[in-house]
This record gives structure tokens, sequence and C-alpha cells, in this order.
């Protein structure tokens, strides 16, 4: 099968530079793009990556919110999630116990999708390498431009508004 470069590259963000915010960005053009329904595959990824990003900030009740989401709506999608090389039944159970975790206020720790297809894992290691980074980063002193992304562009965006209305 072949693998859409949008999809490499949520696995990408998600896996080597941890940077959940610019998964959602990635997956979300694309399922945007493709005119997809909201019950897509795609929203669920979407949901599991805007999760982790709110775990992560502390956020703990909106992870728990969109995991739950994502649970829901990925537990119906198991031909379509082992045609995307990711094992469904290890995948949901790494779901569940990551809902779990966060609803009992555990310290944030990253977690990896269980890649069954050796083509998507040789792409993603190989997409990795070009960008200088490890796949399964342990997610140790992430940069605060990644931790607090959504407050960045923020002000990055209003700086461009305060200009452009001068």
């Amino acid at each position: 099968m072949d693998f859409p470069l949008s999809y490499i590259k949520y696995l990408y963000h998600f896996h080597a530079d941890r940077d959940y915010f610019e998964c959602h960005e990635v997956l979300e053009e694309y399922w945007k793009d493709h005119g997809m329904e909201r019950s897509s595959i795609w929203v669920g990824f979407i949901q599991v990556a805007v999760s982790y990003y709110h775990y992560r900030y502390g956020n703990r009740k909106g992870a728990v919110k969109l995991m739950n989401k994502a649970i829901r709506l990925l537990k119906d999608k198991q031909v379509e999630i082992d045609q995307l090389g990711i094992h469904y039944p290890e995948f949901i159970k790494i779901l569940i116990e990551s809902q779990q975790i966060m609803s009992k206020q555990c310290p944030y720790k990253a977690i990896n999708f269980p890649i069954k297809d050796k083509k998507l894992y040789t792409l993603c290691q190989s997409y990795c390498r070009k960008q200088g980074m490890s796949w399964g980063n342990a997610d140790i002193n992430t940069p605060v431009q990644i931790l607090k992304k959504h407050n960045w562009r923020r002000s990055r965006n209003k700086i461009k508004v305060d200009i452009v209305s001068f």
C-alpha cells in the first residue's frame, strides 16, 4: 500500500519531534483537502494527537475528553487501521491505557503506535533521518516552541493582524 505523505508526516511528528500540534495541522489539512466526513479515521488520529498535546500541557480534562472521542471513533475502524499499517488490537489497547493514565492524573509520558507494516516503518525511519531526528524520541527537553505552540502561533498571528490593521 502507498501511504499519503501527510500520514508519514503525522507519524513523524507524533514519534520523532513529538509536535502533537503539528500532527493536528498536517492531518487536518489532508482531511479537509479530501472532503472527508467527521467520522473519518483521520479525525480519530487528529484527536489522539490533540489529546496528547493537552495531556503534556497539563490540561488533563481536555486530554481525557478528546481521547474518549478518539477511542469511540477508532474502535470502529479496524480494517482501515490495519490498512494503514498499525496493529489494531495493540493500538486500541494503548489508547485505552492512555485514557486511564490521563484520568488518574499521572505524569505525561509519550506513546508509540504499534506499526506492523515494514514498508511504513521504513518510510518513517527514512523521513526521520532526513529531518535529523530519531524515531521513538523519549520526549525529554522538548522546546517551548513545541510545548506551547498554540500560544506561540496565536501571538504570532496577532502580530500579523496588528501589522495588517495599520
